[in-house]
């Protein structure tokens, strides 16, 4: 049997040092030979028993020698078997330490991160996760602020930032993440007052407009088209306050599709579907402090195209409504017991 290797700081180096492609075999074995069964050690491991079975296989298989002997009152373990499960058995506890200290490390990581997020994006999707991040990095401190430009990461002069495009900067990491569906929206009120808006009837028609609209790198033209044929009323760059501004029924306005878990939203099919894309910017030496890639980290992952919302598809029958607009009203009533 070979023995461990000692510790070093080159190891990590070295491409020819490798356990192997079986990692997750290696735990299952270890769960076998702790248990004596495949049964019981594909309950422990919320696995089924013949999948169990076939990865302890492929592990003698790999290994070229046998570990394990099926017999009526259990399994049994070969020479080779008891071996290899006793290193194993202290590799596991020494990797049980080390997440211990490297949970505990990042549990005690202190300090203030600035974060520039819109106000319906911060909302709607940090809020709801805040309390169990700060649950788990208690030290960790916030100051969320409404981004300045969408596009220019310096110009926020946060630590991080969600953008609506990559920094053309070399020291600033832009992580791509999912994408917002904006939709041209309106809400029955409007609808009642100007009927339905149609592509022959856009002259008689009222638009918002916000100037993050406004900017000439393409990516609103097709809502910019729209607007010319009607009447731009009314103009705001608070995402909030925009959003109450359509809800009010005073124009047509162009949300993220997040809006519509208000069942008074109604989505218009004019034409206009804009895919903006979502970018996590922070700048490389300020994600070298631990507080700022935690927050950095956590945010990718809200934002993420895993996240129904922020898929690169949009589906507008299976976005989950009805639970956002739970979160929403939980917010509102100060309620976290759906957070």
């Amino acid at each position: 049997m070979t023995k461990p290797l000692p510790p070093s700081r080159r190891v990590v180096d070295d491409a020819h040092i490798q356990s192997g492609p079986f990692w997750g075999e290696l735990r299952v074995f270890l769960a076998v030979a702790k248990a004596r069964s495949f049964s019981r050690a594909a309950e422990a491991l919320n696995m089924s028993q013949p999948t169990v079975s076939r990865q302890v296989r492929r592990l003698q298989d790999v290994m070229g020698a046998q570990l394990v002997i099926p017999t009526q009152a259990g399994i049994k373990l070969t020479r080779q078997g008891e071996e290899l499960a006793k290193s194993l058995v202290v590799l596991d506890h020494t990797l049980f330490e080390i997440s211990n200290e490297v949970t505990a490390d990042a549990r005690n990581a202190e300090g203030l991160v600035k974060v520039a997020v819109g106000e319906a994006l911060a909302g709607l999707f940090m809020v709801p996760s805040l309390l169990t991040f700060s649950e788990r990095y208690p030290n960790i401190r916030l100051e969320i602020c409404t981004p300045v430009s969408l596009t220019d990461f310096r110009a926020n002069q946060a630590d991080v930032m969600i953008g609506l495009a990559p920094s053309q900067l070399a020291e600033v990491v832009s992580q791509p993440l999912g994408v917002v569906h904006m939709l041209p929206i309106a809400t029955q009120p409007y609808i009642d007052r100007y009927g339905v808006p149609t592509h022959s009837n856009l002259s008689s028609h009222c638009f918002l407009q916000s100037q993050h609209y406004a900017t000439g790198d393409g990516l609103w033209d097709s809502w910019l088209k729209l607007i010319a044929r009607g009447v731009a009323t009314h103009s705001c760059d608070n995402s909030l306050t925009y959003s109450l501004l359509v809800k009010s029924g005073l124009g047509i306005g162009l949300v993220g599709s997040c809006a519509l878990c208000d069942p008074a939203v109604i989505p218009l099919e004019l034409g206009v579907h804009i895919r903006a894309p979502l970018y996590a910017l922070a700048s490389n030496d300020r994600l070298a402090a631990k507080t700022v890639r935690l927050v950095f980290e956590w945010l990718v992952e809200a934002f993420g195209p895993s996240v129904p919302w922020f898929r690169p598809e949009l589906s507008l029958e299976r976005l989950p409504r009805d639970s956002l607009a739970q979160t929403l009203a939980s917010l509102l009533a100060g309620s976290t017991q759906t957070l």
